[in-house]
């Protein structure tokens, strides 16, 4: 499942959705509910400061919320998704992407008037989108404000095309922005940050909603007399057990103990939170004992986890075909009742998970934390995720604007005047919420909405949610009814009931466990040559390793990782890293 849906959550779209989008993973945020009544209150009040006063000379000292009198136009550069082109401007018959209501709510409130340069059908990763962006960043003729990722800021910095951001967004970013988007601590900003300059205004992605889970299935784990795992050899032991011991009852030897893909990481059936077991955490850019970064991927502790998993292949536990299956094909193998245990994130449960119980009612599975080898508690390896940031063309008049962008999506949303059923996810197009050019939202709302929840929960009262909490509630509350309905929901109440994965989220982030990528810079030069000859090399490695080949060849693939561009990239992190110092 895609970036976009991994790093943003459970933001407001559909099982359906969720199926199509299979090359991808859970989106920011979560279903919302109905009301669609239009709001009337005047944004500002509370969470900026600084209300709008109204300035004739198109208002540039005005604070957060102010009004530009006469309105300006600011121009963007837009895709246009199946999702919203479907199922939020197919059936919403007043709106379109030129004129919905953000762009009125942006134009009545802010005086900011939104065209487009140009938009292009498809995802923002499409051949056409890209083909679209490089050309027009290749001409110079940049709209306004320009969506663009780390090493595209950089080259428009190096070339004097965009504005210094620094003084515009400390003076113009409400107090609920700027804490919005540092819940997970200054690393956008350090992204953004060019010789001492802020540069662009992160669409920062939440990597909180990137914590890994194993889900197990308790069904199982009853009928064979298993208990929750603590440690890495629970684990080991439950995989025996759900390999060896018939746990689906057909007096044939057809189950494996974990499922996982021939890509080997990702957000569902990948295996980043089984290596974290062994203090091990691939792929990442972490700070040793000197203050240095060294690259996970070629630390002594992953020879151990892939030790690991080649003693679970020889006996079995492990379809001996993952090398060649990808997610798609694993999620059959977990639908048809062969798999009790994957690794994955929080969104799971609605996919693969969904497609068990869809065909097996009695199927139960849950999420438990991740565990180590000796007990203690494991450290979440999270993968820097914000990959997109918004940039100012060199001369646009208003490049405030874009800030103020970002604050009125902001209030709208989640601020005191805001209302989130109209503006985020009404039941009739629960996209509506990508109809606006800027998309930012609160990096752990999420886990805030499962401890609203959880606190109404032990209180006995209900009636205090609102927002996303209580569309959620009213999910759980559906399929706790039995309906037909209902049933479909069975992936939201393993996510945010008492036994939920986001509690373990909740528990993950009170006992300070996350453990964060520490590279967030734009590729180095190294990394564009040689990045995907290492990737390539690595998971080859890592595959045969697990079917098979002698675990000496870890310490090959080491030398050759350094030998091939490996030492040079990792001098050139550290080079960015000191700079960031």
């Amino acid at each position: 499942m895609d970036k976009h849906w991994r790093s943003r959550g459970l933001k407001g779209l559909t099982i359906l959705l969720l199926a199509s989008l299979a090359i991808t993973a859970c989106s920011s945020g979560n279903e919302t509910p109905a009301s669609t009544a239009k709001p009337t209150a005047t944004a500002g009040s509370g969470n900026g400061g600084n209300e709008g006063q109204t300035n004739t000379d198109g208002g540039t000292n005005d604070g957060p919320f102010g009004k530009y009198d006469p309105p300006i136009e600011v121009s963007f550069v837009r895709h246009l998704s199946d999702v919203v082109e479907n199922n939020v401007l197919g059936v919403l018959k007043d709106e379109t992407l030129e004129d919905n209501r953000w762009t009125r709510v942006y134009e009545e409130e802010l005086g900011i008037k939104i065209v487009n340069d140009w938009v292009v059908k498809g995802d923002v990763g499409s051949d056409q989108y890209l083909q679209k962006i490089n050309v027009t960043l290749a001409s110079g003729d940049l709209p306004d404000f320009i969506p663009v990722n780390a090493t595209q800021l950089k080259q428009l910095a190096d070339s004097d095309q965009i504005e210094d951001m620094t003084e515009i967004f400390e003076k113009y970013a409400s107090p609920m922005l700027k804490d919005a988007l540092t819940q997970e601590g200054s690393s956008p900003f350090d992204a953004v940050t060019l010789d001492g300059k802020l540069m662009a205004v992160p669409l920062v992605e939440a990597s909180i909603e990137r914590s890994m889970f194993v889900w197990i299935r308790t069904d199982w784990m009853e009928k064979l007399g298993l208990q929750q795992p603590k440690t890495m050899a629970d684990i080991l032991a439950i995989s025996k057990a759900f390999t060896e011991k018939d746990p689906d009852g057909n007096n044939k030897a057809d189950t494996y103990g974990i499922g996982f893909t021939k890509n080997v990481w990702g957000g569902a059936m990948g295996l980043e939170g089984f290596f974290a077991g062994y203090n091990a955490f691939p792929n990442i850019w972490l700070e040793d004992e000197s203050g240095n970064l060294k690259f996970g991927s070629i630390q002594p502790e992953v020879k151990t986890a892939l030790q690991a998993l080649q003693d679970m292949a020889k006996n079995g536990q492990i379809d001996p075909e993952f090398g060649i299956k990808d997610g798609s094909k694993v999620s059959e193998l977990i639908a048809a009742g062969k798999i009790g245990m994957q690794y994955g994130e929080q969104w799971n449960s609605i996919y693969p998970l969904q497609l068990n119980k869809n065909n097996d009612p009695d199927a139960e599975w849950q999420a438990f934390p991740i565990v180590t080898e000796s007990g203690e508690m494991a450290k979440v390896p999270l993968k820097f995720s914000t990959t997109r940031f918004f940039a100012a063309k060199k001369g646009t008049k208003h490049p405030e604007a874009l800030v103020k962008l970002f604050n009125m999506h902001m209030e709208k949303n989640w601020g005191e005047t805001g209302d989130f059923d109209y503006y985020f996810a009404p039941p009739e197009a629960e996209s509506v919420w990508q109809l606006s050019p800027v998309t930012p939202y609160p990096l752990k709302k999420n886990v805030e909405a499962f401890r609203d929840i959880d606190e109404a929960r032990k209180s006995g009262d209900m009636s205090k949610l609102i927002g996303e909490a209580k569309t959620i509630q009213e999910k759980m509350e559906s399929y706790y009814s039995g309906s037909t309905e209902g049933f479909a929901l069975w992936g939201w109440e393993r996510i945010y009931s008492e036994q939920g994965s986001m509690g373990i989220t909740d528990q993950y982030d009170k006992n300070n466990q996350f453990l964060l990528e520490k590279f967030v810079g734009a590729p180095t030069p190294t990394m564009v040559e040689r990045k995907a000859t290492l990737e390539k090399l690595q998971n080859e490695v890592f595959v045969k390793i697990i079917l098979g080949d002698p675990i000496s060849n870890f310490d090959k693939f080491v030398d050759d990782w350094n030998k091939l561009g490996g030492d040079q990239i990792t001098q050139e992190v550290n080079e960015w890293y000191a700079a960031t110092k």
